[in-house]
């Protein structure tokens, strides 16, 4: 077993191109007031506003905005943390891990429950999406306790990939509405289709991974064994 201080860190995702540059100027302009643990709290509340406001949305539509923003929120305190205790050069390995993680779990289930309780989403389907994404996210952890690899992307998608692909559809469902498709007497909004597609891309990485990754550690252990 891996040592979590010990551990490699693999970020790379579609978007990192633009993130990460972001990222690295926006710890150098934070006051040395805010602390790494601060924005763990940001990002939390960022996501129980957009769940808020996903419920909200069933009195205005003009909140699937507000909950665009939490997710925002949600993003500058969840990608910052970590980045700010390095730069800082403050880290706590298992202390950040263990926080910053159990955090990123509740405030997707924030989210989730708010979208599910939206006029816009079934509940059924987001809740399948956020079992596809806590499947993913134990994957990842998993990998970073038996591997000491921890990658938050899969196949360049991760969790900002996830943002602003919710942020997307909320903007697309606020211009053209909710629609109203029908398939085989069963009837699913644009957001729905968005949870059934993240539904399936989850599962279908989740899957991949766990077939790749069981084959490279039995591999790696064979190796070891010969060494």
């Amino acid at each position: 077993m891996f040592d979590i201080k010990n551990s490699t860190r693999e970020t790379k995702t579609s978007l990192s191109f633009m993130e990460k540059p972001l990222i690295r100027r926006l710890v150098t302009i934070l006051p040395e007031c805010v602390t790494p643990d601060m924005l763990t709290m940001v990002g939390l509340l960022g996501a129980l506003l957009s769940g808020l406001a996903y419920y909200l949305s069933n009195f205005n539509a003009a909140y699937l905005w507000l909950s665009s923003f939490g997710l925002l929120v949600n993003w500058f305190g969840d990608s910052l943390d970590g980045s700010l205790a390095r730069y800082r050069n403050i880290e706590k390995p298992k202390y950040g891990f263990f926080i910053d993680h159990t955090i990123d779990s509740i405030s997707m289930v924030l989210i989730t429950l708010g979208a599910g309780l939206s006029p816009y989403a079934r509940l059924d389907l987001v809740l399948l999406a956020l079992t596809g994404y806590l499947l993913m996210s134990t994957l990842v952890y998993i990998n970073t306790a038996v591997r000491g690899v921890f990658r938050i992307a899969f196949y360049g998608f991760g969790p900002t990939e996830i943002r602003v692909f919710i942020i997307l559809v909320n903007t697309l469902i606020f211009f053209l509405g909710a629609g109203q498709y029908t398939f085989k007497g069963f009837t699913f909004t644009i957001l729905d289709i968005a949870a059934i597609f993240l539904t399936v891309v989850l599962f279908v990485f989740f899957v991949i991974s766990l077939i790749v990754d069981g084959k490279r550690i039995k591999r790696e252990e064979r190796e070891d064994k010969n060494t």
